[in-house]
């Protein structure tokens, strides 16, 4: 069924490796291809975290780099071997041993895009050109070699209430984070068409699980619904969003990295449609049951329906089956499965969700909902 050779690579830069699906990614990766060297370039914005990895920190085939992807002098230093990671691997890979590039590194968030555009067309647009410039400078053309661009189906536009997005769906963003991240993907297209840099293209639907930043929409509702704060919806709460859990999300990563034909998008959905708040009450009901000495149960009672946010799109929903005929993947967790080891996740870890709540993250959140 799968396309392709399977790839071999010696070392993989992981761009945003300490967010929550580049996390996830490389703990994934570390637990199944544990001879696989890591990389890991962030810059530890707001929703970038040290602790998300804590467990994998000291593995000898991890390494962590604290940096920007728009620096192009650091760049160039990591893909050249100039910045040392593993000692001397130029042997095993070229280019400094880096053989592949898994970029997540992005502002993902719409609402923060609405406030602050600017800071996304510098990371999404420019941080990406960076990348894909200097692979360019250092790669060539080489198949031996893999730029893993990360996207989303936003970038796709809103759909109606039939029909779903393929790879061949024409784009229409409607907000700064998707207009941006529809850029970024223009970019990786053409470097491959313009200069035949070796990439491949994902682009997935909404993500949850653990390690997600609070001010997404799983994880706000989890946290302000046990400290007992009002749970915000917009509008009259019916956008519909398919949501992908992110373990499935991280195992068809790795699956395009090793299989995925050159030059090709591969659209990564979980086939779970969900209104707002359907998800919401949902996520509330599993709470009720697994946080049963809660004083704010039911839960739903503190749903807040809030003036809805401007370009909302109504309706997101993924036809994955070119990676499911091509490769052979599919999702493994149904909503229900993967949404009661989220809220598990998330109870076992207050610790986490209280440092991980900075000031920052305060300000935003009564900014946009208060």
């Amino acid at each position: 069924m799968k396309s392709a050779k399977k790839r071999n690579f010696n070392t993989i830069l992981v761009t945003g490796g300490c967010g929550f699906i580049g996390s996830n990614f490389i703990r994934y990766m570390s637990a199944n291809y544990p001879g696989c060297n890591i990389v890991n370039l962030d810059m530890l914005t707001y929703a970038g975290n040290l602790e998300n990895l804590k467990d994998i920190e000291n593995s000898s085939n991890y390494h962590f780099i604290k940096g920007d992807i728009c620096d192009r002098r650091l760049v160039d230093s990591i893909l050249s071997g100039e910045h040392k990671v593993f000692g001397d691997i130029t042997e095993n890979g070229g280019s400094g041993g880096i053989d592949c590039i898994i970029n997540f590194a992005a502002e993902s968030h719409v609402d923060r895009s609405i406030i602050d555009p600017g800071r996304f067309l510098k990371t999404n647009i420019t941080g990406t050109f960076t990348l894909l410039d200097s692979a360019r400078e250092m790669w060539g053309q080489s198949g031996a070699k893999l730029f893993l661009h990360v996207s989303t189906d936003e970038v796709y536009g809103s759909l109606g209430e039939s029909g779903y997005f393929t790879e061949e769906t024409p784009f229409a963003p409607n907000s700064p984070y998707s207009a941006s991240k529809a850029s970024s993907d223009h970019l990786v297209r053409a470097y491959f068409h313009t200069y035949g840099l070796p990439v491949v293209t994902t682009n997935c639907s909404n993500n949850y699980g653990p390690f997600q930043f609070p001010e997404k929409l799983i994880p706000l509702v989890i946290l302000n619904a046990l400290e007992g704060r009002p749970l915000p919806i917009y509008g009259d709460g019916k956008n519909v969003r398919d949501w992908l859990y992110v373990v499935d999300h991280c195992r068809a990563i790795a699956e395009v990295m090793y299989y995925g034909d050159l030059g090709e998008t591969y659209n990564i959905g979980g086939n779970n449609e969900k209104q707002n708040i359907d998800l919401v009450n949902l996520v509330c009901a599993v709470l009720d049951e697994t946080a049963p000495d809660s004083e704010f149960r039911p839960h739903s009672s503190l749903i807040k329906f809030v003036k809805d946010r401007a370009g909302h799109d109504r309706r997101y929903a993924i036809d994955s089956s070119k990676i499911k005929n091509t490769i052979g993947w599919e999702p493994e967790y149904s909503f229900e499965r993967g949404i009661k080891e989220t809220v598990r996740w998330y109870l076992d870890n207050k610790k986490w969700c209280e440092r991980v709540k900075t000031g920052e993250y305060i300000r935003f959140y009564e900014r946009q909902y208060c």
